[in-house]
């Protein structure tokens, strides 16, 4: 039976980050990656950096978001060089383009409210459609104006991934890939993990297997509530340059390619595509940019997003069984860098954390007030 000081279960981006940050610290760790079979919202999201709007009545989780994006350049430059992989970081701000007045206004609200909870510590600007075109020159008739964050950003999340992989593996992390956990049982001295015919113990146990929680969680008789919500995403053929900003549904990656995307559907665990959301996408995306009306679409997929009840992260050390913890999100990019480095210092017991009580599942039994994500 193999031994180590961690498990980390889950190979998507908390997972690997997570792991990373224990790295760091000098623990042993092994990493248990089902495979192809997961749900993969590791590489199928947007890659936004994204601040704006989250934390809406749960200004714990607009603090978190915020702390995350300053540690970024930090975590970028470390990833750079230990493995050599740009993530192509970029944080120049980012739009939420709005379609209608009315869908302004509310935006608008709803940012000025979260400006409060943080005591003015929350800066954005309200645009309207002519100072919009002067920062978004190709910018269509039907986008009314926009919310712009400066706290937002993107990077290449498929060069994240690897990076936070390699990374790991540089640091003697052990990656385990195609193992499917059985079973969880606890021990005097931690944790015993059954997974195909492996078997292996850890201290200290770290679920980070995106909605597989659900299921890891059960095995030790507590209960995580995630829900799954797919998003869907185009891709067009490479392009000139001509977005610098990311926004909400529009954005130019690195490669030139073209990411139209911005949905979100309770479908259950199906991860399909669907001509009907996929024609809405595209429609949107040429409404924002004309341009785009004739350029080729590559590529597209579904994803499933990782959702609490309250769309905020869960993060536990559970009391029925001490030593291991839940981590829980939807925004594996924005979050990762407050994984790797404010986190994984938390769950190795290095360091005292008081904001994570926050992101407790108790807060679920004790408040029924409903945190806005995007």
């Amino acid at each position: 039976m193999q031994k180590t000081d961690f498990i980390v279960i889950g190979g998507g981006l908390a997972g690997m980050a997570a792991a990373y940050g224990l790295s760091l610290l000098g623990r042993q760790v092994i990493v248990l990656d089902e495979g192809d079979t997961a749900f993969r919202a590791a590489r199928g999201n947007f890659g936004l950096l994204w601040v704006q709007g989250k934390g809406h009545g749960m200004s714990a989780y607009a603090q978190w978001t915020q702390g995350s994006v300053r540690l970024w350049p930090q975590l970028a430059a470390m990833l750079l060089a230990e493995t050599g992989v740009d993530v192509h970081l970029k944080q120049p701000g980012g739009f939420q383009l709005c379609l209608s007045e009315a869908e302004l206004a509310d935006e608008a609200r709803l940012l000025h409210e979260i400006r409060a909870a943080q005591d003015g510590d929350y800066p954005f600007e309200v645009l309207d459609q002519t100072e919009l075109r002067k920062r978004l020159p190709g910018i269509g008739p039907g986008v009314v104006g926009a919310c712009y964050s400066p706290m937002d950003g993107h990077v290449n999340p498929l060069k994240l991934l690897h990076a936070l992989h390699a990374a790991c593996k540089l640091r003697g992390v052990k990656v385990l890939n195609g193992l499917k956990v059985d079973d969880i049982r606890q021990s005097v001295a931690g944790f015993e993990i059954t997974a195909g015919s492996q078997r292996m113990a850890s201290d200290r146990l770290v679920l980070a297997a995106g909605l597989g929680n659900r299921a890891l969680g059960a095995l030790l008789g507590q209960e995580i509530p995630l829900e799954p919500s797919r998003g869907q995403i185009l891709i067009t053929e490479r392009l000139k340059p001509f977005l610098h900003y990311p926004t909400t549904y529009v954005r130019q990656t690195d490669e030139g390619t073209v990411q139209l995307g911005d949905s979100a559907e309770r479908v259950g665990f199906d991860d399909r595509t669907s001509v009907s959301v996929m024609s809405q996408i595209a429609g949107r995306a040429v409404t924002c940019f004309p341009q785009l009306e004739h350029v080729r679409l590559v590529r597209a997929w579904g994803s499933l997003r990782v959702l609490s009840p309250d769309g905020a992260p869960i993060y536990e050390d559970l009391a029925n069984a001490p030593g291991c913890f839940v981590v829980s999100c939807h925004s594996g990019v924005t979050l990762a860098a407050a994984h790797a480095l404010t986190l994984a210092p938390w769950i190795a017991g290095a360091e005292v954390l008081p904001t994570v009580s926050s992101f407790s599942l108790q807060r679920f039994t004790q408040s029924s007030e409903v945190a806005h994500a995007c």
